[in-house]
């Protein structure tokens, strides 16, 4: 646990366990929620909303759907999403049929795809029959198919997302399945921040990228796709940023372009950014340097506990050292570590200079005459430290 860091005034305060790390943020629903969890932490947050979310009221298709289902009773209703719910219900206000579209919810099974969902039902004046724990529309699907679904009309409230394999299984099993389509996902109306966060993960400036749905997940692959960049963006993905998604569904699309997700248990902000909050730390390599413990961190040091804000082009010095700690660099090789550092080795120990001002403790990086520079690492240190 680290302990504190020095303020601009040299007040010590608390050092966040995700002080030093960038994270992308696709959401476009809840990010100011995500996004201050993420910063309560130390954490910078970088905000691309990869979609939004339009709302069907004046959508003819979802006003046929309601106006039918009200017509004629189905057997069983899914809801799948609190918004998506709360929204057709809505919808069904504003267009004059609400009280029929209630009163005929009362009178057939429904069924709630978790918790969020099930309250949602409960604030409408309306009680599910059953819920998974899980939030699993697995479990769903399976409840459904073990009970027998031939000869059944099953409304499914749509929201989004892919939902893979389960109209199919349904309509497999014999049940004719009625879509509710409360509301589509669209491209974001400034397509902007999508293509720095792009820029940024392909230039490994992000630690992690979060997701919440799985169309900001395949939003952003298609953007990468029509800027060129999907092959990059897949390579960082899948071995130096970390893809952390709500939960399975919303993993689907990248993990068919067999990209590593991590998911929280519970299908949560709050788990989720509990999950960052393990993985990310546990992602740096502590090294013992010069009697000091030195973990390098996205944009930031922490030394012996203590956060140390390091220029650009200081992290890539020490990255390049730290990739062979305790063997000596060459000038040549660091310089081409500097970014649009040219041909001059003065760059390099000018950001040498300044990185060791950073680091506050110059000791941590030896300078080996008419060689280059190593990092000071212990002489007791393990083996797998590559130590000299």
């Amino acid at each position: 646990m680290h302990r504190e860091q020095t303020g601009a005034a040299g007040d010590e305060v608390p050092v966040g366990p995700l002080a030093g790390f960038t994270v992308g943020v696709t959401a476009a629903r809840r990010a100011d929620e995500l996004g201050a969890l993420l910063r309560r932490r130390g954490a910078e947050v970088m905000h691309a909303p990869a979609l939004r979310i339009v709302p069907l009221a004046d959508d003819s298709e979802l006003l046929a759907t309601t106006k039918q289902l009200i017509d004629s009773a189905p057997d069983v209703v899914v809801a799948t999403t609190a918004i998506g719910f709360r929204g057709w219900v809505e919808a069904a206000d504003g267009w004059g049929l609400g009280d029929a579209l209630l009163d005929r919810l009362r009178e057939v099974r429904l069924l709630a795809r978790g918790p969020k969902v099930r309250g949602a039902i409960r604030a409408a004046g309306l009680t599910e029959e059953w819920y998974p724990a899980s939030e699993s529309m697995a479990e769903v699907l399976e409840r459904l198919l073990d009970e027998g679904v031939e000869g059944h009309r099953i409304a499914v409230q749509l929201h989004g997302e892919p939902l893979p394999g389960f109209v199919e299984s349904l309509r497999a099993g014999g049940a004719e399945v009625v879509g509710v389509p409360v509301y589509r996902w669209m491209p974001p109306e400034d397509i902007g921040p999508v293509d720095r966060l792009l820029d940024a993960t392909v230039a490994r400036t992000l630690d992690a990228v979060t997701f919440t749905s799985a169309p900001a997940a395949a939003s952003l692959l298609d953007r990468a796709e029509r800027r060129g960049m999907r092959e990059e963006l897949l390579d960082a993905l899948r071995h130096d940023v970390l893809p952390a998604c709500v939960g399975p569904v919303t993993a689907l699309p990248l993990e068919a372009h067999d990209i590593p997700t991590s998911q929280p248990e519970r299908f949560r902000l709050g788990p989720l950014v509990q999950l960052l909050t393990a993985e990310l730390p546990g992602r740096v390599r502590p090294l013992p340097v010069a009697g000091r413990r030195l973990e390098i961190r996205g944009h930031a040091v922490v030394v012996d506990g203590e956060l140390r804000m390091v220029p650009p082009a200081g992290m890539a010095l020490l990255r390049a050292l730290a990739r062979r700690p305790g063997w000596v660099v060459a000038r040549s090789e660091l310089l081409r570590s500097l970014p649009g550092a040219g041909r001059d080795e003065h760059a390099v120990e000018t950001a040498m200079a300044r990185l060791r001002t950073a680091l506050g403790s110059p000791k941590l990086i030896q300078t080996v005459v008419k060689r280059g520079y190593r990092l000071a690492l212990d002489p007791s240190a393990d083996t797998k430290y590559g130590g000299a």
